[in-house]
């Protein structure tokens, strides 16, 4: 497959292209600079310098003409301010699956946050981050033209992967490794049986490949 991932150079991201690149898919990261290039080919993906917040729907589309499935993992990061998760977490997100549906890209995976609500209150930069994710899933979940898959993980750590997970439409609270996310998704994009779900990840006690089978109804 081809797959073309927005936020290219972010840590989940990273660890996706690595995966999907070691079993032989054809992988793009779109990054906002150039300078980020070398990471991305460290990890067998082709670096696409764009940047989503000032993009233009064509040109977004244009770096997602002929690929089998796009990936969003993009966002404004820890630091950022509420502005920002505006125009990254949200605008960004409706911006890529607005271009995924005039190239014809149907599969479209978004790496959301546990506890994204359109409707969440709140004015501190997390509740307006947990509204703004909730607002871009709630968009791409109303686009008919994709078969799209929600991920929503737990708070994310840096700890080696398990490979053990609870996935399921709701989980609780919990953690769980970036490694185990990059595996879900990598699974996911294989399993398109999951189209139309929006889906919790912690870590847990069952294997990626049994817990993605599992929601997909196999």
């Amino acid at each position: 497959m081809r797959i073309v991932i927005a936020g290219g150079h972010g840590q989940i991201a990273l660890r996706l292209e690595r995966l999907l690149a070691a079993r032989g898919d054809e992988v793009a990261g779109i990054i906002r600079s150039a300078e980020q290039g070398d990471d991305l080919r460290a990890v067998g993906a082709e670096p696409v310098v764009l940047d989503l917040e000032s993009a233009s729907v064509e040109e977004v589309t244009e770096r997602l003409r002929g690929a089998d499935a796009a990936v969003f993992a993009a966002g404004a990061g820890p630091g950022s301010g509420t502005a920002r998760k505006e125009t990254v977490d949200k605008g960004a997100a409706v911006l890529f699956a607005d271009a995924a549906v005039r190239a014809g890209v149907r599969r479209f995976v978004v790496v959301s946050s546990y506890g994204a609500d359109p409707d969440h209150q709140g004015k501190e930069v997390f509740d307006v981050y947990l509204r703004a994710k909730g607002e871009a899933d709630a968009y791409v979940q109303g686009l008919e033209a994709l078969d799209w898959t929600i991920l929503r993980p737990g708070s994310l750590t840096d700890d080696a992967g398990r490979g053990l997970v609870r996935l399921e439409a709701h989980t609780g609270r919990g953690s769980v490794p970036r490694d185990d996310v990059a595996t879900v998704l990598a699974e996911l994009l294989d399993t398109p049986a999951t189209a139309g779900l929006t889906l919790e990840l912690v870590s847990g006690s069952t294997p990626v490949s049994v817990a993605v089978k599992s929601v997909a109804g196999n």
